[in-house]
């Protein structure tokens, strides 16, 4: 996968593409926020024709956004990647789904968004990343104008091997209109149910309380919001079996972020299998470690994010991080961030 961020004069958004390996992979989505911004997501619907996808794009920008997409199918035509629409290899059509958070102003400047350009740079990105390589988190890509209720947001990932060897990870672009920490504590939802709960004493609590309640009053109330997700495995799964993971990583969600799926979000969820590792022919219910997996990690990706961002304090608005008011003394800045 690979970012491309853009900040300064006005801006504050940016792109994020997962590429799948050559020859695409399995794609299901689901969606369930009550506004969505998402393109090319009913081809991934099991009873029509595609059945492989060459990337899945992310991107900020609101619904103008989602021309970055453009960009990705051109650079994909480019190397003739997509669905075959000819006797000519280069008569190709790829089919790239993308979806969209809500940034627009954040950066100061309305208009400056993500477009083509945004997303061919974000390609060229994940092209050129190796294998295992980290995945820059925070305020980057997508993420970089991303606010979850009062706080900063940003993108997070997590990964695990199951005992059966397949591999599940998790990329995330964390924008919700909900909150992600209990307001009588400040513990993160998402690590409420982990051993790694860490829970403010009440004197910082406190003043983080006063801090947010001076940024609710000089920015705007959040307006569309939305967080995205790309779930994705090296199991063989058919493009139901990726369409029920979609739609199961969705609980993830609902662990880390109150409320979740309102009519002001977007929350869309992707799934990709390539179909390396074949489940267990013996076991009926061998799916169900994979759909446990994904909606923990969606959590886990979740709270990377809210952890990896820095605060944002610009011309669009005032944005702290969980970090800055819940932890002494506060993280560095991460790539791309704002202050």
């Amino acid at each position: 996968m690979g970012h491309a961020t853009r900040t300064g004069d006005g801006w504050l958004t940016g792109t994020t593409v997962v590429l799948a390996p050559e020859g695409g992979a399995i794609a299901a989505v689901d969606v369930r926020g009550g506004g969505p911004g998402t393109k090319e997501t009913d081809a991934l619907d099991p009873r029509n024709l595609v059945q492989k996808v060459e990337a899945v794009v992310l991107t900020g920008g609101s619904a103008y956004g989602l021309d970055s997409a453009s960009g990705v199918m051109a650079w994909l035509e480019d190397r003739g990647r997509g669905v075959l629409v000819g006797t000519d290899p280069a008569h190709v059509v790829p089919v790239v789904p993308a979806a969209c958070v809500f940034d627009l102003g954040r950066g100061g400047d309305f208009r400056a968004r993500p477009d083509a350009s945004t997303g061919r740079a974000a390609v060229e990105a994940a092209d050129a990343s190796e294998p295992g390589e980290p995945v820059r988190e925070g305020c980057v890509g997508a993420g970089t104008g991303a606010v979850v209720g009062r706080l900063k947001g940003g993108v997070g990932t997590a990964s695990a091997v199951l005992e059966s060897g397949i591999t599940v990870g998790a990329l995330v672009v964390a924008n919700a209109a909900g909150s992600v920490t209990d307001p009588e504590t400040g513990a993160l939802y998402g690590e409420l149910l982990s051993r790694r709960v860490e829970y403010p004493s009440p004197a910082v609590h406190e003043a983080a309380r006063a801090r947010l309640a001076e940024a609710a009053a000089r920015n705007a109330p959040p307006p569309l919001n939305t967080t995205l997700a790309v779930v994705a495995t090296d199991a063989d799964l058919t493009r139901a079996q990726a369409q029920k993971l979609a739609g199961t990583a969705h609980d993830g969600i609902a662990r880390a972020v109150r409320p979740v799926h309102l009519l002001n979000d977007g929350d869309t969820v992707f799934a990709l299998a390539t179909g390396a590792r074949p489940l267990a022919a013996e076991n009926p219910l061998a799916l169900n470690e994979i759909l446990a997996a994904g909606a923990d990690l969606v959590t886990r990706a979740i709270v990377r994010a809210v952890r990896a961002a820095v605060p944002v304090d610009g011309p669009g608005g005032l944005w702290p991080s969980y970090e800055e008011l819940y932890r002494e003394p506060p993280l560095g800045d991460c790539p791309g961030s704002v202050t």
